[in-house]
């Protein structure tokens, strides 16, 4: 039973978002819906907080667990100091993420993660270095992190990233259209990002640390789902506050009525401050309890991450020979 639990999770890494999941197309905005919108914060709070002792995967199902997260991670470099060197090893880490001996060790086959993660000016190095992996490359754009550059050049991003054969465009919206409840324009601007990424996935950054309420958060879920993002993501990464489960209770609830009402699935990217193993399967696990298993595979599901994997291969070595490593042993790059 353990070797059909550990087989699964390579089966994700060939279902990635532009071969599987109908594209959202979007809806009209719908007023009357998101102002009725509440969040109870301190029942979503209590709920949260019950998330890491709902369940406990040990053993060879943990190791499935993990492996299955290594194929929904999104590897990242959005460092000022990238070089294209850097990049190159980030892709072939990305490529070959876990040493040979302990895939052969879990009678395991190759596994990748499910894309690259790089500013618009690596984009050609990582397409490059990636050329028949079969892993997407991802682009931040629309002036990331803070979508403050003017926005017909904003857009003219989103196009040249997608020309230099980026697969995935990660936007970041405008937070004073949802500070000031001008919904209509942050509509307006998630469907002019979503008519420039053309067959691109479109991945919404909501930067829910500086929305200030949980409300705010389900309301710009919402209007972004509308709007026609593939996938909602909680932050850049750069922000005081990234994921956190509060919000991604209140994300993930949100992506459940939206599919209940207009019947397409929405992808969930929780990004910035997940770091270990163990935080990787507590998400797992909110995923499975709120949206179940059809999201638990990286068409529908990612971390944003760049120091989530070394944390994980520690584990699946823990997981063969009974010991912890040093961290240097399963570098990134």
């Amino acid at each position: 039973m353990a070797d059909t639990v550990l087989s699964a999770a390579t089966k994700a890494a060939q279902l990635l978002p532009q071969v599987h999941e109908p594209r959202n197309p979007g809806m009209e905005l719908d007023l009357d819906l998101v102002r009725a919108l509440q969040a109870n914060t301190s029942a979503i709070e209590r709920r949260a907080a019950t998330l890491p002792g709902r369940r406990s995967v040990k053993k060879e199902y943990q190791a499935a667990w993990l492996l299955r997260a290594i194929t929904m991670i999104d590897l990242t470099t959005l460092a000022g100091d990238d070089t294209p060197g850097r990049v190159r090893r980030l892709c072939a880490k990305a490529a070959n993420p876990v040493r040979a001996d302990l895939l052969d060790a879990l009678k395991m086959p190759p596994v990748t993660t499910g894309a690259v993660c790089v500013y618009h000016d690596m984009v050609e190095t990582a397409v490059e270095a990636l050329q028949g992996t079969g892993i997407p490359v991802a682009a931040v754009s629309t002036g990331f992190p803070a979508g403050l550059s003017p926005f017909h050049l904003r857009v003219a991003e989103i196009e040249e990233s997608v020309k230099a054969g980026a697969k995935e465009i990660d936007i970041v919206i405008s937070r004073r259209h949802v500070l000031t409840g001008d919904w209509q324009a942050l509509y307006d601007e998630m469907r002019t990002f979503r008519a420039a990424c053309g067959e691109a996935h479109v991945k919404a950054i909501l930067a829910t640390g500086e929305l200030g309420t949980l409300r705010n958060v389900a309301r710009a879920s919402w209007v972004c789902m509308m709007g026609g993002a593939d996938f909602i993501k909680t932050s850049t990464g750069k922000e005081g506050v990234n994921a956190t489960l509060p919000v991604s209770l209140v994300m993930t609830r949100a992506i459940r009525a939206y599919h209940e009402l207009t019947g397409h699935r929405i992808g969930y990217k929780p990004a910035g401050g997940i770091s270990k193993a163990k935080d990787a399967l507590v998400y797992l696990s909110l995923m499975k309890d709120e949206l179940g298993d059809r999201w638990l595979r990286p068409d529908l599901f990612r971390f944003g991450a760049s120091s989530l994997l070394g944390d994980i291969e520690r584990q699946l070595e823990h997981f063969v020979t009974g010991r912890y490593s040093a961290g240097y042993r399963h570098a990134i790059g």
